[in-house]
């Protein structure tokens, strides 16, 4: 009995409200569909990396 115990990323707390075209954001949606993703998780990952990138520090 060799159970692999997950841990659980943070819990979100925030939020962020965006105005989008509503044919861009469902060409988007549909493509991280198709790529076995979210759309969430796409711009999570882009945001992580343009801080990262951005950073002065």
């Amino acid at each position: 009995m060799n159970k692999k115990i997950k841990s659980k990323p943070s819990k979100k707390d925030s939020q962020l409200v965006l105005r989008l075209d509503k044919a861009e954001r469902d060409a988007f949606v549909d493509l991280c569909k198709s790529l076995d993703t979210t759309a969430a998780r796409e711009i999570r990952q882009f945001m992580r990396e343009f801080v990262k990138a951005h950073d002065k520090d």
